[in-house]
């Protein structure tokens, strides 16, 4: 769990330099309409749960893998409700630019719990009372909560910012 090995393998030759890397995120609500947030051990920030796309691996596979690895719960995707890129530079130093899919996911079952490495802490919380998010994760849940069904995608020409 964690930084999968081939990352670790290509951090051996970049360095701290840019990685494009796919990822995945989840926004899930359970039967109290709270969404699901993990608060991250390396930066101590609560977030969407998200990660990274393996290599052959689908993207809804791999937000159901991250899921279950991160939280404990078994969850299904419904629809996919963003697509975005944008930039995250971890505590050690690391940047890494990440192609993000965000997925609406229905509950299926489970209890949520820190379930690895990855979180400090794994909470249920009312969408009005959510945690400090960054710009990214908030993203993703508006897109996620949106009653219009489209995906969301910046349009050709924009560029990502953290003020949404």
């Amino acid at each position: 769990m964690g930084v999968p090995d081939y990352i670790r393998q290509m951090r051996k030759h970049v360095g701290h330099d840019l990685l494009w890397l796919p990822s995945v995120s989840a926004v899930v609500r359970n039967e109290a309409g709270e969404l699901l947030l993990g608060k991250r051990s390396d930066d101590g920030r609560w977030s969407v749960v998200s990660g990274f796309v393996e290599p052959g691996e689908q993207p809804a596979t791999a937000v159901v893998r991250e899921v279950r690895e991160e939280t404990g719960l078994d969850v299904e995707p419904v629809r996919l409700a963003s697509v975005v890129s944008h930039p995250h530079t971890y505590p050690n130093g690391d940047r890494c630019e990440y192609l993000n899919l965000g997925f609406r996911c229905r509950l299926l079952g489970g209890t949520a719990r820190v379930n690895d490495d990855e979180s400090d802490a794994v909470e249920w919380f009312a969408p009005d009372r959510l945690p400090e998010l960054d710009a990214h994760a908030r993203l993703v849940i508006r897109h996620a909560l949106d009653p219009v069904h489209d995906v969301w995608y910046l349009p050709p020409g924009a560029v990502w910012s953290d003020g949404d």
